[in-house]
């Protein structure tokens, strides 16, 4: 297939876009402070379109539809979870993040338990996020360029993308990142409304035709307890923990709130962010369903959506549609990467004490471990980690299925993180050692559970298993914790929830309140998941 010069002209417009944003960036780069954590003085907008943008990448445009013309639109329950989730971030995470003036997610931890729990669970998550969204964010837009462009072979594709993110996220920070994100959000939704418009043409705009020849419970959120993809069971006890780690524990999307100018802006940007989520259903799911009309004889769901801009797009569209590839490759990689080079550099670099908490300087991590000497290091961890996911994107091939891939990996590594945080938040006699029990206690089962599995010795619903290994780490956590712990007293005090936490920090009217922009996220959700129950 000859690529028309207006569909490459439009990527490569876009391309040279985030260059000179990145470009543009770089100038007001100065520190590792400037590099992940923007100047902490970046709008509601940019932090909501940033948070949507970073988490639809290749593996989501990839992975839904394909799963949606698999199995069905069951799959689009991850994205409104992010609304409910979001609720609770709005109300009870953000706040202590940004109170606590956190400039990584694990800090908290570091705070509430110990360096040792803070350093343990950084390794996790610099591993998920190299390992397993920078990868395989690669391994999909490859894998799409191969069906548009036949003959294109793996290896010079994953190197160049991956080279080329990793280059003005090096050079930018994450100011540059959130920006392009911003973009990249626009031109997302965009292509993607695009195909789902040219599929739904497809049926002369006609649902009852769209819908017909689909088989039964294909277009239902809910499914049986036997259902392969994901039961009821699943989506009860599973989704919610997935999403709620995600959402508000995974740092590479919780680093938009830290780059918030207020609390209030992070808020703000979680809702928005909340909001866009419930759109992939129509966009990105149910063109995937509708496509089993149309292609039956597929051998693999991952090749539903480049088959759709191969076959149904024209000249122009079929650019716009590319473009928004490369923005969901993108908006991924220099997330998941900025991300991870700022975990090393916080956590494991420059831990030292989290912050001295009563003389905390006007930006969080200013001191002098963090200035203009340790930039050149911080820009080379960027690099560093690009080159490791790009040699592991290739050997995603191995696994069954993309999606599958990734949420198996976030199902081993998910529960005992979303335990340890909460009840870290919350419950003042938890303790560190009880957070030792409860992380290696549930990522042993963990691990346990996915061998066992592959050997065919353990059959539940990867989604079930997460429910069932939260629950078993939530009672060792609180079985094995006491009333005595080393922050006590008013320390203690500050670092945990509390409802002071809850009023908005200026007098807005109804519709710049928080409170009421949640009630309507939740009620828009539930008429959504109402309609396709």
């Amino acid at each position: 297939m000859i690529i028309h010069w207006l569909d490459a002209f439009i990527p490569v417009a876009y391309l040279v876009a985030i260059v000179l944003v990145a470009w543009a960036s770089a100038r007001r780069v100065e520190t590792p402070e400037d590099l992940f954590l923007a100047g902490r003085g970046l709008g509601f907008g940019v932090v909501g379109l940033s948070l949507f943008a970073s988490n639809i990448s290749s593996t989501t445009l990839i992975g839904l539809s394909g799963a949606a013309y698999s199995s069905g639109i069951a799959v689009a329950n991850y994205e409104w979870m992010a609304a409910v989730v979001m609720v609770f971030a709005a109300v009870f995470l953000i706040p202590v993040y940004l109170r606590n003036r956190c400039r990584t997610v694990p800090e908290f931890l570091g705070l509430r338990y110990s360096q040792g729990i803070r350093k343990y669970v950084s390794a996790w998550m610099i591993g998920l996020s190299v390992l397993v969204d920078t990868a395989g964010s690669l391994f999909a837009g490859a894998l799409i360029l191969q069906v548009l462009v036949p003959g294109l072979p793996l290896w010079p594709v994953v190197i160049g993308m991956g080279l080329f993110a990793g280059l003005y996220t090096m050079v930018g920070g994450l100011r540059a990142v959130m920006i392009t994100d911003a973009l990249q959000a626009v031109i997302l939704i965009a292509g993607s409304s695009v195909i789902a418009f040219m599929v739904f043409k497809q049926f002369d705009f006609s649902w009852t035709a769209a819908t017909a020849s689909l088989p039964e419970g294909h277009l239902s959120l809910v499914r049986p307890a036997d259902d392969p993809s994901m039961p009821w069971t699943g989506l009860l006890v599973g989704v919610p923990i997935l999403g709620l780690y995600y959402w508000s524990m995974n740092h590479y999307i919780s680093q938009r709130f830290f780059a918030a100018k207020s609390e209030d802006h992070a808020r703000w940007g979680a809702i928005l962010a909340a909001a866009l989520k419930l759109l992939p259903l129509f966009i990105m799911v149910l063109p995937g369903a509708m496509a089993l009309s149309l292609y039956p004889s597929l051998t693999s769901g991952d090749q539903v959506f480049p088959t759709l801009v191969k076959d149904l797009l024209p000249v122009g569209l079929r650019g716009l549609v590319l473009a928004a590839l490369l923005a969901a490759i993108m908006s991924t990689i220099d997330s998941t990467i900025n991300a991870a080079s700022a975990l090393v550099h916080y956590d494991f670099l420059n831990a030292g004490p989290s912050r001295d908490r009563e003389s905390a300087p006007a930006q969080a991590g200013s001191s002098s471990s963090t200035g203009q000497t340790d930039l050149p290091r911080a820009r080379l961890l960027t690099i560093v980690f690009m080159v490791v996911a790009i040699a592991w994107a290739p050997v995603i091939q191995g696994f069954p299925g993309l999606f599958v891939y990734l949420q198996q990996m976030f199902a081993v590594a998910v529960p005992p993180f979303v335990v340890v945080y909460c009840l870290g938040m919350g419950w003042k006699r938890t303790t560190a050692r009880a957070a030792w029990w409860c992380l290696l206690t549930g990522h042993g089962l963990g691990i346990g559970f996915v061998i066992a599995t592959q050997y065919g010795l353990w059959s539940l619903h990867f989604l079930e298993t997460a429910g069932l290994t939260t629950a078993i780490c939530l009672l060792v956590q609180l079985v094995t914790s006491g009333s005595r712990d080393t922050k006590q007293g008013t320390g203690l005090q500050a670092i945990l929830w509390s409802r002071t936490m809850l009023p908005m920090s200026k007098p807005y009217g109804f519709l710049k309140d928080y409170r009421s922009q949640l009630v309507l996220l939740l009620a828009l959700t539930g008429l959504m998941v109402a309609a396709f129950f």
